[in-house]
């Protein structure tokens, strides 16, 4: 790794590093994620479309790529920003270097950057848009990051989502599914789909754009409304969806599904100012009463005043008392900001899928 390169953020800041991955220029909102291991999952995750992200933990790549961690088909993220990159991986699963992985799929990534100062930057000023380029000058690069549009000014679930429906592989040992749960799929992160299978129901997956009408043609038990990039604001056909929906189904939203719910019923949501990325948050259930550490990846929160429609919140975040979930007081749905599926991250919050399915058995089939 010789060729140097920059990271330009829109407020002028500069860090310099070394280029590795594909050696080209690309652009995003940079955001930092506190996980301390699981960076293939993060590369992998749909909710990181758009985005360079900057991972706290300081040495990446020691492990290197497998074909077991993947959480979509492809990388989704704009570059990779580390402090120390690892060029020689030791692990038995590993196939391919993070510099391979991120070559073959055009991404760039940039190391020896000081990303606790980095981190510390983004935390007072803000997440904001950025460029990584081994070509420009810092005044070249500033005037082209001007020519982009802002992150929360574009849909990126029409660059994520399915493009056809498809069958979840089918259930391990062939026995008989207790569940048919149809996901919408907004950036589904494919351990989802793997919980939910384990729990013994047969997945359905469809793009985005599917109409109530072909929903409940499928005859689901329940919905899963899946996590996904960028702001809810955009997203009103899908909130027109989800409206419809939960009127019909047991459902539950999951991050940027979680937000659609509250939009659907009224309620509404603002951008954080550095948001919630990492595998380490802890979160009060209200009911129980119990903290849970949670993974999540998310720039945008449900307003807790705005809630009407019988929406009630269901778990807060113990750092700042933003909202983690919410529940509603008559209609069989539940929805949570956070990952239940990890990956990377604790797998404390399982049960949720399981509370799911108890409501499905309940209250499950089309209404």
């Amino acid at each position: 790794m010789t060729n140097k390169s920059i990271l330009v953020l829109e407020d002028g800041t500069v860090y310099r590093g070394q280029s590795f991955g594909a050696v080209v220029t690309s652009y995003g909102e940079v955001v930092f994620t506190t996980s301390m291991t699981g960076y293939q999952e993060m590369l992998t995750d749909p909710s990181f479309a758009g985005q360079v992200v900057v991972p706290t933990y300081p040495l990446i790549g020691n492990y290197g790529i497998n074909e077991a961690d993947h959480e979509s088909s492809k990388i989704q993220l704009r570059g990779f920003v580390t402090r120390e990159y690892c060029p020689s991986p030791s692990h038995w699963q590993s196939t391919l270097t993070l510099d391979e992985y991120l070559k073959s799929q055009n991404i760039p990534g940039l190391s020896g950057i000081d990303t606790r100062a980095l981190t510390r930057h983004l935390r007072s000023r803000g997440v904001m848009m950025g460029i990584i380029t081994p070509h420009m000058t810092v005044q070249e690069a500033l005037k082209e990051l001007k020519k982009f549009p802002n992150y929360g000014s574009y849909d990126f679930i029409k660059e994520v989502s399915a493009e056809k429906q498809y069958d979840w592989s089918p259930r391990l040992e062939g026995a008989p599914f207790d569940h048919h749960i149809v996901i919408i799929d907004l950036g589904l992160k494919y351990n989802i789909a793997r919980s939910l299978q384990r729990l013994g129901c047969r997945i359905t997956v469809i793009p985005s754009t599917t109409s109530i009408e072909d929903i409940i043609s499928l005859k689901p038990d329940g919905c899963v409304i899946s996590p996904g990039p960028g702001d809810p604001a955009l997203l009103g056909y899908l909130v027109d969806t989800t409206r419809n929906l939960i009127h019909k189904l047991p459902v539950m939203g999951i991050c940027l599904g979680h937000q659609l719910i509250a939009q659907a019923m009224g309620g509404k949501t603002y951008k954080m100012k550095f948001g919630h990325r990492g595998g380490n948050h802890p979160v009060r259930d209200l009911e129980t009463g119990r903290i849970h550490i949670t993974t999540q990846n998310h720039g945008y929160a449900v307003d807790a005043d705005s809630l009407k429609g019988g929406l009630e919140v269901s778990h807060m975040n113990s750092n700042d008392n933003t909202v983690e979930g919410l529940r509603h007081r008559d209609l069989p749905l539940l929805s949570i900001q956070y990952h239940a599926e990890g990956s990377p991250g604790p797998q404390d919050n399982m049960y949720l899928f399981e509370r799911f399915l108890t409501m499905v058995d309940k209250h499950g089939g089309v209404n």
